[in-house]
């Protein structure tokens, strides 16, 4: 089936000045521009249309989006399959902050009473779901149960300063691997730097730290394409330019 520009619009919830938007930065072209002078669409531009409004739900800037779905190993099924894990784990988190949120309302109103530490409790319950979401099994089979329990409890026991100190560094981990892969050298200083604050992330999680579980955690980053779409969705290559300067990290 074939759609304009209008038609497309309101199958997809777009605007059709979105849909040009999208064709001049040539991320999503018509299939073709009929006698009247109308844009288009296809089958496969539908299909490449619904892949571009997932990564958007995801968060994926145009341009990482535009590289993504336009490289020549661009897998559709493959997406899809990471599209949905990536959205039950943001349905699993936004589930936990509206049950904290609930939780205050009714505090506000008197009707419980909650805690400052149970104000974090949402947050924190957060992270683990988060970390269990994205290490958990693989973790749990390489290092074993207790390893996974000892790092639960530490969140648990997290402060708040803690909480915002975590969450600050994993921010500043991205935006600093962002920095040296633009260099493209995996054992440049800022590189280096970035493993350096990798591994003070890990240490709010990791009952002890050890070179050899920070290379086999990165190398897992590579291989499970759950974490690779992790570090993928800032950048294509940055779970594996991450795992090759821990590997210079670890070797020093």
């Amino acid at each position: 089936m074939e759609y304009t520009v209008q038609k497309l619009a309101q199958l997809a919830g777009v605007s059709g000045r979105t849909l040009r938007f999208y064709d001049e930065i040539g991320l999503l072209k018509p299939a073709r521009t009929n006698s009247s002078g109308y844009r288009i669409y296809g089958q496969a531009e539908v299909d490449q249309l619904q892949q571009i409004l997932f990564y958007r739900e995801l968060g994926f800037p145009l341009d990482k989006i535009q590289d993504i779905i336009h490289s020549p190993l661009f897998d559709t099924t493959k997406a899809l399959k990471e599209h949905h894990l990536l959205l039950l784990d943001k349905k699993s988190r936004l589930d936990v902050l509206i049950r904290n949120v609930e939780k205050s309302i009714a505090s506000q109103e008197g009707r419980l009473d909650m805690s400052d530490k149970e104000k974090f409790e949402g947050f924190k319950q957060k992270l683990m779901d988060d970390n269990e979401a994205k290490y958990g099994k693989e973790v749990r089979e390489k290092y074993g149960d207790e390893v996974v329990n000892q790092s639960n409890q530490k969140v648990k026991n997290m402060s708040q300063a803690d909480y915002e100190e975590v969450t600050r560094l994993e921010k500043e981990v991205i935006s600093t691997l962002l920095e040296a892969y633009k260099i493209g050298d995996s054992s440049s200083t800022i590189a280096q730097h970035s493993v350096d604050l990798h591994k003070m992330w890990l240490s709010y999680y990791w009952h002890e730290y050890s070179k050899e579980a920070h290379m086999g955690l990165a190398q897992m980053y590579v291989e499970d394409e759950r974490f690779k779409a992790y570090y993928d969705k800032h950048q294509l290559g940055l779970a594996e330019f991450l795992r090759d300067a821990v590997k210079v990290y670890t070797l020093k």
